[in-house]
């Protein structure tokens, strides 16, 4: 009988020692630098402004890092960088920026970082850029401190058409520093210069019904714009939003009143007292239009300002 007995412990027991062998090799824990390696190799990309980050993020989507450099909402053409900033460009594989002269903060930046490997991607490369090509009415006489203007206006990203490019110079950057990841970014490219190109349609369909609608705005941003669509921008007027006087009231006012003007648009956000009065005087609605400086992070959100734009532009001409 004990024989038996033995032989059946060992028959019984045999399957569960066979199970927990299995588990254990299955259960063995993965190695963390497995998991964890292809987001330590990761392109690290740095766009300057909001409009740049849009257009970086959408051809990078997840096969890159993507930080912008200066907050949304903060004026570029007077952005005094920070040690933070350094710091990001001494990390950073890529820099991408507009160009014509709007950063002029980098210059510094850029060589404080003492980054060696540092990739530039400029986006505006190969398009040529407008200078002015209206008058430019300063009611309070000031020193004129748009170094930029000398490289040309550079408010490009405001052309779907010429966003195309930028997108398109991005996107080969990011493929010259990140060969294996090509399909994906050529992918990622494609689709939001799909989106683009609609808009595109969306702008040439809407306002060939209003040409040479003439406007006065406040900031000198929407050339490319008004070029595109065949918009006439006859002034720019730069009001100061302080310190104001009546004088500086009656030149503005004689300043617009010699076009004749069918749309005055300020900037979301902007509450300037002079700007209402002036419409008022006019006899002019004021209504903003938004040159992309401020926004959400997502990509997604040029195409929803720019049919704002778009509403207001259509709105304005009739």
């Amino acid at each position: 009988m004990r024989p038996n007995l033995q032989g059946l412990l060992i028959a019984l027991l045999l399957p569960v020692l066979a199970a927990t062998g299995c588990n254990q090799s299955n259960s063995a824990p993965v190695s963390p630098t497995t998991e964890s390696s292809p987001q330590s190799q990761q392109l690290k990309v740095v766009a300057t402004f909001l409009p740049i980050y849009w257009f970086t993020k959408a051809v990078a989507g997840d096969l890159a890092k993507v930080e912008v450099l200066v907050p949304p909402g903060t004026e570029v053409h007077e952005y005094q960088a920070t040690p933070k900033d350094v710091q990001a460009l001494a990390q950073a594989d890529v820099l991408v920026k507009n160009g014509f002269g709007l950063e002029e903060f980098l210059e510094n930046t850029v060589k404080n970082a003492q980054n060696t490997k540092l990739k530039e991607i400029e986006a505006s490369n190969g398009i040529k850029p407008l200078q002015e090509i209206s008058p430019v009415v300063k009611p309070t006489e000031k020193a004129d401190n748009d170094h930029d203007r000398e490289a040309g206006n550079p408010h490009v990203w405001l052309d779907p058409v010429l966003a195309i490019k930028q997108v398109e110079n991005i996107r080969d950057g990011l493929i010259a520093a990140d060969p294996a990841n090509k399909a994906g970014y050529q992918a990622n490219a494609s689709a939001y210069i799909e989106q683009l190109q609609e808009i595109d349609r969306q702008f040439k369909q809407s306002l060939q019904r209003y040409p040479n609608c003439t406007f006065v705005t406040f900031h000198d941003a929407y050339p490319y714009l008004a070029q595109r669509y065949q918009l006439k921008q006859v002034a720019v007027v730069e009001i100061p939003e302080d310190q104001l006087s009546p004088t500086d009231i009656q030149k503005t006012i004689a300043a617009v009143k010699q076009y004749k003007v069918k749309a005055l648009f300020g900037e979301p956000g902007v509450d300037n007292k002079l700007l209402k009065s002036l419409s008022q005087d006019l006899n002019l609605t004021l209504r903003p239009l938004d040159s992309l400086e401020i926004g959400p992070l997502d990509p997604q959100h040029y195409f929803t300002a720019m049919k704002t734009n778009l509403q207001t532009l259509e709105s304005a001409c009739r």
